[in-house]
């Protein structure tokens, strides 16, 4: 039994704020002797799509036509972003701007347990928002849906 509706057909536009989710894994065997703070032994790690990203992959997931509507910086993070989400099956329109970082976010596991998390983020200037406005109504004459994700 399906329990989910046939998304296939539906268009979808996610409009909002991305982020680059990093996460790295490791052990923790001591303490560190300059704080008492637990030493990570980094062994492996992650980077998922983030914010208004994981809302698009997510509903590309369940099978719908989604393109995603965003600003990033143009640098390594905003490429991997644009590459996860090609893998992911999302038609991602990803303004790259030279004046911001894309936002990273970057958690710290040890023993199965969350000890730190980092965050890297500039927001876009006005300016660069608004020169996306027009493409916001070029893309919406193409969708069903608009989900906005902040």
């Amino acid at each position: 039994m399906n329990v989910l509706p046939d998304l296939s057909a539906a268009r979808l536009l996610v409009v909002g704020d991305v982020m680059l989710d990093r996460y790295w894994f490791g052990e923790v065997s001591r303490i560190s002797p300059e704080a008492p703070v637990p030493v990570v032994k980094v062994e492996r790690s992650e980077e998922r799509p983030g914010g208004a990203a994981n809302v698009a992959r997510n509903a590309a997931a369940l099978g719908a036509q989604v393109t995603l509507l965003s600003v990033v910086g143009d640098d390594e993070a905003g490429g991997t972003l644009g590459r996860l989400m090609a893998e992911e099956g999302v038609q991602a329109s990803l303004h790259r701007d030279a004046a911001i970082a894309t936002t990273v976010k970057l958690r710290v596991i040890g023993r199965q347990q969350q000890l730190l998390r980092i965050d890297f983020e500039t927001a876009p200037s006005h300016g660069i928002l608004q020169a996306k406005l027009t493409e916001f109504e070029r893309l919406l004459a193409n969708c069903d849906v608009v989900l906005l994700s902040d």
